[in-house]
């Protein structure tokens, strides 16, 4: 499986932006996925993440401004980022992990940068 993730730039505090992570192979009746990111200097860490179940789960603070969805006719998962602030500024990373083989794929990253 090969995960291209795309939507990422440059946009002013308060605006918004949506990430697309295409999958080169449909299997999303049996992965995790979400959405991770890296700052600068820090560890990558979770943003958001959706089950084949459908549950979902953000990281606090991204609660009430991101929304993970996915579209399975389309095998893309989306993250839909609202009132972005400069400390969201981070390369973003898609993610799947089969949940059958274990198998883990991450995107190449987009860069999100947010303004001041």
């Amino acid at each position: 499986v090969q995960l291209q993730a795309s939507g990422g730039g440059l946009v002013q505090a308060g605006g918004s932006l949506r990430l697309s992570c295409i999958a080169s192979r449909n299997v999303f009746n049996i992965v995790y996925m979400g959405w991770y990111r890296q700052a600068p200097g820090k560890d990558r860490e979770l943003v958001a993440d959706s089950t084949s179940g459908g549950i979902v789960n953000y990281a606090d603070s991204v609660k009430g401004r991101f929304t993970i969805s996915v579209d399975n006719v389309k095998s893309t998962m989306y993250l839909q980022m609202s009132s972005l602030k400069p400390e969201d500024t981070a390369v973003y990373y898609c993610y799947q992990r089969n949940l059958l083989t274990k198998k883990e794929y991450w995107g190449q990253g987009t860069q999100v940068t947010v303004s001041s």
